[in-house]
């Protein structure tokens, strides 16, 4: 029944003159994304993304795919009507109809979109007239133009498109085409889902992960790159850093006041992510920090860790609750995986009361007793960082 998928998108279309940026990075995204289930062809034309499928697929397999895909907002499996002559298209949308909804006893409603303005008939006509015809050849239906039950929506191009159904994507922008960001990505809830979300705003991902053996396992580690393996089906190929961070945390742990030690922490952990980023070519960080949620991601603790940072830190969930990241995690496949009991190096050295409005100069005061070796040991755990290809 369904040899295409037309691909409609939402934001791209307000894009004016750049449009077709934008429809080129989704054309070449959904083809991606398709290539290891065959050999499909992706074209656009005229507003729309078309996805021809070969002659053996897997439907599902390739609905599930293509709702991977950000920059679109809806998938609309497709009947082919490759005349589009009237006898032709009349025949071809009966037989969809015919095919789809064996129970006739429904109202229906003929939608179309009259690429071709050529075609010798204009859209309302066009609605008029097939549902006419419809009326005849099954006699069961009935037109309800405001809330009927089966919506037949009918395209004609160069060919003809006929579908029912319409499957949401998962909107947004393709990736890539808003820059790259570097994700600090632990092995907790939050972070994954902090890089979905920034991805689903256009922005190809690379992250780091901060591992602190032996206290740290490496089923710890393998937690963290399957849950990049999760993200990337969203965001694409990622390239994703293990910085050995055991030498810099037990300095910390043993020069600096005990309650300051989360913040110390994520201060030199933002550093290392920051040179990482520079190198990577990308524009900003991306945390899972939400405001309040824990001693570190108060308001004073955030303005703490921002301080030492020239580029831009994006928290896209910075205003939600729990239960909302929760939410996503799920949707994503992250959650499960992200609520494994494996250790991470943001808990091992945990004071017992943590400040939570932390003294900016109090802050720095204590990082100078830091400054012999600290620095020797940062570059040392950026250049053994170890390089993990995610795709």
């Amino acid at each position: 029944m369904f040899k295409a998928f037309l691909i409609k998108y939402a934001e791209i279309g307000l894009k004016g003159n750049n449009r077709y940026i934008f429809e080129n990075a989704l054309r070449d995204r959904i083809a991606g994304v398709l290539k290891p289930l065959g050999t499909y062809n992706v074209y656009k034309e005229q507003g729309r993304v078309f996805v021809e499928c070969p002659e053996s697929y897997d439907y599902e397999e390739t609905v599930e795919a293509l709702q991977r895909v950000f920059g679109i907002s809806s998938i609309c499996p497709v009947a082919v009507i490759d005349n589009s002559d009237w006898e032709s298209l009349t025949e071809g949308v009966g037989d969809y109809m015919d095919a789809m909804y064996p129970n006739k006893d429904i109202t229906f409603k003929v939608m179309a979109k009259r690429a071709d303005k050529n075609y010798l008939l204009t859209s309302p006509e066009i609605c008029k007239e097939m549902g006419a015809y419809l009326l005849k050849r099954f006699p069961g239906l009935r037109v309800d133009v405001h809330e009927p039950e089966v919506r037949i929506t009918v395209e004609v191009r160069s060919k003809s498109y006929v579908y029912s159904i319409i499957i949401p994507g998962p909107g947004g922008m393709p990736v890539g085409t808003n820059g790259k960001a570097m994700l600090l990505l632990s092995g907790g809830i939050d972070s994954p889902v902090a890089g979905y979300m920034i991805s689903k705003r256009g922005v190809s991902m690379a992250a780091v992960y901060f591992h602190a053996p032996p206290y740290t396992s490496e089923r710890a580690k393998q937690k963290v790159v399957d849950l990049a393996k999760a993200i990337s089906k969203y965001t694409g190929r990622m390239k994703l850093f293990v910085v050995n961070f055991t030498d810099i945390q037990l300095d910390i742990y043993e020069k600096c006041p005990h309650d300051e030690l989360t913040i110390i922490m994520r201060r030199y952990m933002m550093r290392i992510a920051e040179r990482l980023a520079e190198e990577e070519n990308c524009l900003g960080l991306v945390t899972g920090e939400s405001i309040g949620q824990v001693a570190s991601q108060t308001m004073h603790s955030l303005a703490s860790t921002n301080e030492v940072c020239s580029m831009p830190v994006y928290r896209p969930l910075v205003a939600f609750d729990k239960n909302d990241i929760v939410d996503i995690a799920k949707k994503i496949d992250t959650y499960e995986t992200s609520i494994l009991p494996y250790e991470d190096c943001c808990t091992i050295f945990v004071a017992k009361h943590p400040v939570t409005k932390p003294n900016l100069k109090r802050i720095r005061n204590s990082e100078k007793r830091l400054e012999e070796g600290i620095d020797e040991m940062v570059d040392t755990a950026i250049e053994n960082a170890e390089i993990i290809i995610i795709d």
